[in-house]
């Protein structure tokens, strides 16, 4: 395989390709890795990205309950918990003391169609859904902060999208799988109706149409097979194709927790995660940018940017991984350490990329205007190391 048989770049490669390349070995997998490595080079040359963020749970209520996810709690669980204004503002203030500039809003899924007290709570602060919870907060945020929010609700509507973009830099939502069978009982998703492929596909559609920065990606070994991983890759493809909005694909591991129906469940190796973003990056091509989470896999993760990958993701020194809370950040300075010895250069970026700043609603982009250089980057004196 040569990369130069991958043009036009824009429309990646087969799936009979992609099929053949995801279980690759020895001569094979080498090449897999030296085109997805050609093809980030023309996206970013040795540049590869990072935001520093702070994570905000609003709510750690939801109305899904995924066979691995140790986010979510029922209302009557002690640690279940809503967060207020207050508590908010106070944590992302902490977060731009620290030099933040992305605020992350992660929360459960619709979890007033679960929970009459939650929805009632929500009813008398003078909202009629955690989607209304969500704009207000991101607006507080970035005119109390100047931090530039990103939500991550979940599955949304278009309607409330339009309620989330006047402050928001970009929204994300994983897509996660496009298999139907992990709905069933047993699998990852039962009892997870927003997890539904057509929910989850009709999302991504609705941002696009709405033109909306998106970030999106794929959960791998919660009991996929090699087919879905690949036709997930695919959609994401087909949608950005049509609408040219995903900025960012996140290639994530499934980790095992304690106290879920999946703890015992055997978690994806390091081959297997590498090989899967390789091949994300020939069928994305160069036009989109590709994530691993660093805090996912072991201490020296620099071997993940043999993959293609460009961007670590969201680092906080001031909040956990509240969605992965056992799994610790790394410090900045070690992760510009190892991705110097891996031969790139680590610049700091700002929660929309700079090819989609343009996008992004008036208020939002005049703040991104202050913080990013010519290249769209996070300017030499607004960063902290």
């Amino acid at each position: 395989m040569n990369a130069a048989t991958l043009e036009p770049v824009f429309c990646g490669i087969s799936r009979a390709s992609a099929l053949r390349l995801i279980a690759a070995t020895g001569p094979d997998l080498q090449d897999l890795l030296q085109a997805a490595a050609e093809l980030r080079e023309r996206r970013t040359a040795a540049i590869v990205t990072y935001s520093r963020k702070v994570f905000i749970p609003l709510t750690n209520l939801c109305r899904d309950r995924c066979g691995y996810c140790t986010f979510a709690r029922e209302a009557a669980d002690p640690c279940a918990h809503t967060m207020t204004p207050e508590e908010v503002l106070a944590v992302a203030e902490a977060g731009r003391r620290a030099g933040c500039k992305e605020a992350l809003f992660s929360l459960g899924e619709r979890p007033e169609i679960r929970y009459p007290a939650y929805r009632r709570m929500l009813n008398g602060r003078g909202y009629a859904s955690t989607i209304d919870y969500l704009a207000a907060m991101c607006r507080l945020v970035f005119e109390q902060t100047g931090l530039l929010p990103h939500a991550n609700p979940g599955s949304m509507t278009r309607d409330e999208m339009e309620k989330l973009l006047p402050f928001n830099a970009s929204m994300g939502m994983m897509l996660e799988s496009v298999s139907e069978r992990l709905l069933r009982a047993g699998e990852a998703h039962h009892a997870c109706p927003d997890k539904g492929p057509s929910t989850r596909l009709a999302a991504l559609k609705a941002a696009g149409e709405l033109g909306i920065p998106f970030t999106t990606g794929i959960l791998i070994g919660i009991g996929e097979t090699a087919e879905e991983r690949v036709d997930s890759l695919l959609a994401i493809r087909e949608i950005h194709e049509r609408y040219g909005h995903i900025q960012e694909v996140i290639i994530q591991n499934f980790r095992a927790k304690p106290d879920t129906r999946f703890a015992q469940w055997p978690e994806p190796g390091a081959l297997d995660l590498v090989r899967t973003a390789a091949v994300a990056r020939l069928i994305l091509g160069s036009e989109v940018n590709l994530q691993i989470p660093p805090n996912l896999t072991d201490d020296d993760f620099g071997f993940l940017l043999q993959s293609g990958i460009n961007d670590w993701g969201g680092i906080s020194p001031v909040t956990l991984d509240f969605i992965n809370p056992e799994r610790a950040w790394p410090a900045v300075p070690k992760l510009r350490e190892i991705t110097a010895r891996a031969g790139f250069e680590l610049r700091e970026r700002l929660a929309v990329y700079p090819e989609f700043a343009h996008r992004a609603p008036e208020a939002v982009r005049a703040r991104v205007l202050e913080l990013a250089d010519d290249a769209g980057l996070v300017r030499a004196e607004e960063q902290r190391w």
